[in-house]
């Protein structure tokens, strides 16, 4: 892949870390948007410290789960239903994090780990899928140590769905009824405050989410030409960040 597309994909002015991968390599490996945008951004409500223990939740082919490994020091569990367990272990071997990375396939609502396993738990463009359900904060906070950090970057609207009474015709002519589970942030926020399990650090819209959306569908359009992709570029063109971003939220256990 050549041009203009790629080389957006390195801003070391907005992301210094994410600039430092190649974006083919991450390209490969693709199965959401600007993973590494999105995490640079979520982590910096975080505090990562090396040798903690992480879990990577929805940890896809493994990109996420390298950055955080090689960027912090922290030993990562790279968790994930749709892709093998020996295919992200490749990826984290040639990436050179194999001994620091663990990857596992395991579905979110049957986790395999002991309650009290990680310091933190991390989960970018994945929480939208499994996540939303009342249940679901209880059952995933159990797996963390006493104040113990989490964090999500997940697709959000700028109002919820329930407010406007429909799905805006450009989001759902590509996404239909999954728009439903893109909430903001203030839904974010109540939705894990009201447990009281938590204390809610910092629930954000992602400044310019859409834009950084926009940059890497354009980039996915060149390389699968064809594909669905180039429907993405014109839902956020023709968007423009009236209804579509993400929301970064991170919490420490109560």
């Amino acid at each position: 892949m050549t041009t203009t597309a790629l080389a957006a994909l390195t801003r070391p002015g907005r992301y210094p870390r994410s600039s430092a991968y190649d974006p083919g390599w991450l390209l490969g490996l693709d199965m959401g948007p600007n993973p590494l945008w999105l995490l640079e951004d979520l982590v910096r409500d975080l505090e990562l410290r090396p040798g903690m223990r992480v879990l990577d939740l929805g940890s896809g082919r493994g990109a996420t789960s390298v950055f955080l490994a090689r960027e912090f020091g922290v030993e990562v569990v790279a968790a994930d239903w749709w892709i093998a367990a020996e295919e992200a272990a490749g990826v984290f071997e040639r990436a050179g994090v194999g001994d620091r990375v663990r990857a596992v396939r395991a579905e979110a609502h049957a986790l395999p780990f002991e309650e009290g396993s990680f310091d933190a738990v991390v989960s970018v463009d994945a929480f939208e899928y499994f996540g939303t359900a009342d249940g679901y904060l209880p059952y995933l906070v159990r797996f963390l140590r006493p104040g113990g950090q989490l964090g999500i970057a997940t697709p959000a609207m700028t109002r919820e769905v329930r407010d406007l009474g429909f799905i805006p015709a450009h989001i759902k002519a590509v996404v239909g009824w999954e728009a439903i589970a893109w909430h903001t942030a203030a839904w974010w926020r109540f939705q894990w405050e009201i447990t009281e399990l938590v204390d809610v650090t910092s629930a954000r819209l992602q400044e310019d989410g859409w834009e950084d959306w926009l940059l890497w569908a354009r980039a996915c359009a060149e390389r699968r030409p064809g594909g669905g992709d180039q429907a993405v570029v014109e839902m956020l063109e023709a968007d423009r960040g009236e209804y579509l971003s993400f929301a970064l939220v991170t919490a420490t256990t109560s």
